[in-house]
């Protein structure tokens, strides 16, 4: 009898397993699988830059520019859109960077770090202070109008390779400190997606909001319609990219939109994709062999099963899911190889100040970014707003800074906004480069340093 009554007890347990522990269960697979194809990333993008740096600085680096120069064009009779391949890189690929970067943004606000005000306050702090001193520091450097233009260019942190960089550290690292990292970035992607809309547009024109404008309602339509197949909205988003590059916006901002605009709940249904699937399957089951030979049949119980598993998860990580590895391990890297390679010989440092622009780049991502995220924690938890979360100590709060520095994509891609001109590019660029490495080394070296610390002294910070 009690044997029964244990058995009977057994089942309610099972059931009743608290829906929070799966619900974290799920956000630590999700966090795992994401720092994994970022750490790995990181490495991809590592050798893409060194190629573009070495083939750019070879015999046969006439080649090199000469790829990235050559047009590439879509048409349709009279209507011809041509363009170098440079530019459908870093102008349309990166539109899908862009959009990854928006819905991971979008779900953070969610329920991510960004869901909660306490929760949120310390990394969106301490990013602006790592967006606030390294500014400063540039200009400090290159006070000259033209120069100062590349101020917002050591702002940048690259997730991908922040990440990386902490991977190499082993699993010694308390897991808090990856999570503050990762908040730190993201918030940063936040910040430079703000500076390049508000400081990095030309003269913008009224006529392509109105098209944008149409875009966008597109996408509202179709979701109020429940459309929610990805390929659907393809349409729309390019209808927003034109109309961003006929304000004279840059148009890989649609992504940011688009991103944004992503549900973050699956569309309401009468039945859920759990009971469709189980349904189908009971169908099937009943029907015998049969019914499964019937391959006209299966055709639209099929179809249900597909639309039930994809809508298992909400479009904002669905549609992100499928992008990323896309990303990471196409996108990024192609823009690496694009934009990485500075001829060094080429460079002249002593013409209009690049060899400042060159410093001002590369010490502001070195020592601003640590400076400013520590001191901005500091004051936040010096004043009482704020707490450390558990496993993050003013340690591995440096450590956080130093790999912060790490600039590489996003810098890139606002030097390229902010300088006309080819040489105080060249300039930024091997400042980011060398800013990057030098931080990666720091960070590597500081980190390694607290895990002997931990291994001798497990209370030390």
């Amino acid at each position: 009898m009690q044997q029964q009554s244990h058995s009977d007890r057994q089942p309610s347990a099972i059931r009743e397993i608290p829906r929070a522990q799966l619900l974290a269960q799920r956000a630590f697979d999700r966090l795992e699988r994401f720092l994994h194809i970022e750490a790995v990333s990181g490495v991809v993008l590592l050798i893409a830059a060194t190629v573009a740096l070495i083939w750019a600085n070879s015999q046969f680096a006439e080649s090199y520019h000469h790829l990235w120069h050559m047009p590439l064009s879509f048409g349709l009779g009279e209507f011809v859109f041509s363009r170098s391949l440079h530019f459908w890189i870093n102008d349309g690929l990166m539109t899908v960077f862009f959009l990854v970067v928006g819905m991971e943004i979008r779900r953070e606000i969610h329920e991510g770090a960004l869901s909660k005000f306490d929760q949120a306050i310390l990394p969106v702090v301490a990013a602006a202070g790592g967006v606030i001193v390294p500014a400063l520091i540039y200009l400090a450097f290159n006070a000259d109008p033209l120069r100062a233009h590349g101020w917002a260019v050591p702002t940048a942190t690259d997730i991908a390779f922040a990440v990386g960089v902490l991977a190499l550290l082993g699993r010694s690292i308390p897991s808090n400190v990856r999570v503050f990292l990762l908040a730190l970035a993201i918030i940063d992607d936040v910040i430079a997606v703000l500076i390049i809309a508000f400081f990095y547009s030309g003269g913008l024109d009224i006529t392509g909001f109105w098209v944008a404008g149409g875009g966008i309602l597109m996408v509202l339509a179709l979701q109020r319609i429940g459309i929610g197949a990805a390929y659907a909205y393809v349409l729309p988003g390019a209808i927003i990219w034109t109309g961003l590059l006929m304000t004279g916006a840059h148009p890989t901002l649609a992504g940011v939109v688009l991103g944004l605009m992503t549900p973050v709940l699956a569309a309401p249904s009468r039945e859920s994709p759990v009971e469709v699937m189980a349904r189908i399957a009971g169908q099937l089951r009943d029907g015998g062999a049969d019914s499964v030979k019937d391959a006209h049949g299966l055709q639209r119980p099929l179809r249900q099963i597909r639309l039930a598993r994809r809508d298992l998860l909400p479009p904002v990580v669905r549609v992100q899911m499928a992008l990323h590895p896309w990303v990471a391990f196409g996108i990024m890297p192609l823009f690496a190889l694009a934009n990485a390679g500075v001829t060094l010989g080429g460079v002249d440092l002593n013409a209009n100040g690049a060899a400042a622009v060159m410093l001002g780049v590369a010490i502001a991502l070195v020592l601003g970014k640590p400076l400013g995220v520590v001191s901005a924690t500091w004051v936040m938890v010096r004043m009482g707003w704020a707490k450390l979360p558990p496993g993050v100590t003013w340690g591995s709060l440096v450590l956080i800074g130093l790999l912060a520095g790490i600039g590489f994509t996003m810098s890139i891609f606002i030097a390229m906004l902010a300088f006309a001109d080819e040489n105080l590019l060249a300039a930024a660029k091997l400042g980011v480069l060398l800013g990057s490495v030098i931080a990666a080394v720091l960070g590597l070296a500081f980190g390694a340093v607290i895990i002997r610390r931990r291994r001798h002294n497990p209370q030390s910070s």
